[in-house]
């Protein structure tokens, strides 16, 4: 069943995305106060369940690509998704009937609904990442056969590109290259599909699930309740996995540096209470991929890692992580269709490097209680 978002849920959607987005996805402040304004102007927007989509209507997502530190500097006008996306339905030559993110993350959780407000149409309550990932082919949309192409991208300049890739994984070679010319940010529409693949490929209700998140933080913070139990509650019932503490910590060390289009950089965590004399150490590219302590490898991508400020429950990008932070490390188990042999092709963490297999976030965690 459809609902509405006004201004109340873009609050919460800002917070229960940066939570999800990994400590990517962009800077959820800035998107949502581009959501706001297109609110106040244009009335709530509508969110639609997956099923809703109609099998032959086309749906387009829509997003920023790029280093999430260059976007806080580099501004946009608010337009150029909406520029992309229509660049897009030009190309495919039908209306498109909806828009939808392709991660549920940070600012790109909230790029879409600036699309739709502005059209007059829905958001598709759904992506194709379960999380933010740094890539474009790192889609379930990808892994279970929708083409990226065509894919438009703008800049705040105006200067654009409609793009055509004979492979998803080309689809992101080229198009980071272009956002690289564009100053190391930019705003797409791609993997423009018909309901029916909407449907087959999309990670169900994960806007909905972040702003029921959003909600429970926001409302145990200002309650003086304990945020992680809140969160605890959301995450058990939903299609991820109970979140889970990993670490608790002062944060003593990040290193952070933007190359080829990205953030990579890494942050050291010193522990306290129970964590006492033990050190974490999590690497992340855009979004956090790897956290270890003492050299054991405690969760790993795709599986969520995300970190909280200790004092308000907030969620910190790594953009914002900063010396002296006080910090909880969560840990959520990815949703299922995430997990396929296929699926961890893409974005297992062979995928970045790392010279290990896949092993799930709750089996370390049953392990590690074990031997503690």
């Amino acid at each position: 069943m459809a609902i509405w978002i006004g201004e109340q849920e873009i609050e919460d959607l800002s917070i229960g995305a940066a939570l999800l987005g990994t400590g990517g996805g962009g800077d959820p402040y800035l998107g949502k106060l581009m959501v706001l304004k297109s609110i106040r102007k244009n009335g709530p927007i509508k969110l639609i369940d997956p099923t809703e989509v109609p099998d032959e209507e086309l749906v387009i997502p829509t997003a920023m690509m790029g280093a999430p530190t260059i976007m806080v500097e580099k501004i946009p006008n608010g337009n150029e998704s909406l520029k992309s996306f229509q660049l897009v339905e030009k190309e495919w030559g039908k209306k498109a009937y909806a828009t939808m993110p392709i991660e549920c993350g940070g600012l790109n959780s909230t790029i879409p609904l600036v699309v739709a407000s502005e059209l007059g149409i829905p958001v598709v309550d759904g992506d194709g990442m379960g999380r933010a990932f740094p890539e474009l082919d790192m889609e379930t949309f990808n892994v279970y056969g929708v083409n990226g192409t065509p894919m438009a991208i703008h800049n705040e300049r105006g200067d654009y590109c409609l793009l055509k890739a004979l492979d998803n994984k080309m689809l992101e070679h080229v198009s980071r290259g272009i956002t690289i010319r564009m100053g190391g940010a930019s705003h797409v529409a791609l993997y423009g599909m018909l309901g029916h693949d909407v449907k087959r490929t999309a990670i169900p209700n994960t806007i909905s699930l972040c702003i029921e998140l959003g909600r429970s933080i926001r409302e145990a913070s200002e309650a003086k309740r304990d945020v992680m139990d809140a969160i605890k509650q959301v995450t058990k019932s939903s299609i991820y996995g109970e979140a889970v503490v990993l670490f608790k910590g002062k944060v003593v060390d990040v290193e952070r540096r933007s190359t080829d289009g990205f953030v990579r950089g890494k942050a050291m965590v010193e522990g306290f209470e129970q964590y006492e004399g033990e050190e974490m150490l999590v690497e992340f590219q855009n979004e956090n991929l790897v956290a270890m302590v003492d050299g054991h490898t405690i969760a790993m991508v795709p599986d969520l890692i995300s970190f909280l400020d200790l004092e308000t429950g907030s969620p910190l990008t790594t953009e914002g992580l900063r010396y002296g932070f006080r910090v909880i490390c969560v840990g959520i188990p990815t949703p299922s269709i995430m997990r396929s042999e296929g699926a961890l092709q893409v974005w297992g963490p062979r995928e970045f490097g790392y010279n290990m297999d896949y092993q799930k976030i709750e089996e370390i965690y049953d392990s590690r209680k074990v031997n503690v």
